[in-house]
């Protein structure tokens, strides 16, 4: 399907979604209030049967940002083999967006990660915990407001010789 196919039959269905493209990367900007209908809209009606990746960024201090954290959903149609990334935005103090487990259960570990590392909350995560740190880790590194030498909380983890892993 034609992308500009694609984005009148969603921009029917939900309004002010947004799109922009470079190259072969389609994408369609949506607000978070509007992103789990539209991920559903795209899984049940145009195809886009697969979750491929779900990653996030943080534009502190980018110049031209209006949002601290976008979020990016790449999706694919397995049977053309057309993708389509949706990305949506959040702020500070509470980042949360609607869980996609519901659609597809490979958004499980992929949230997961997104939360521990930038501390975004998945409404609706059936398991929603730490992925990659221990439950004890305050923090959430890929923030850029966090220190590169971190905050001096290794200091209390156990330490685990090569024999013991």
């Amino acid at each position: 399907m034609p992308f500009d196919t694609l984005v009148s039959a969603v921009q029917s269905r939900l309004r002010g979604v947004t799109r922009s493209q470079f190259r072969d990367n389609r994408r369609l900007h949506v607000r978070p209030e509007q992103l789990f209908d539209l991920l559903r809209l795209l899984k049940e009606e145009h195809g886009f049967d697969m979750l491929a990746e779900l990653t996030a960024a943080d534009y502190l201090k980018y110049p031209s940002a209006t949002d601290r954290y976008g979020v990016v959903y790449v999706l694919v149609n397995t049977a053309t083999g057309e993708r389509v990334l949706v990305k949506t935005f959040v702020n500070d103090p509470d980042p949360s967006l609607p869980s996609a487990f519901p659609l597809w259960k490979g958004a499980d570990w992929l949230e997961r990660e997104v939360y521990d590392m930038y501390g975004i909350v998945f409404e609706g995560h059936p398991d929603l915990r730490r992925i990659l740190l221990p439950e004890e880790f305050t923090s959430y590194p890929l923030r850029k407001d966090y220190p590169l030498r971190g905050r001096g909380e290794r200091h209390n983890f156990p330490v685990i010789t090569r024999a013991e892993s």
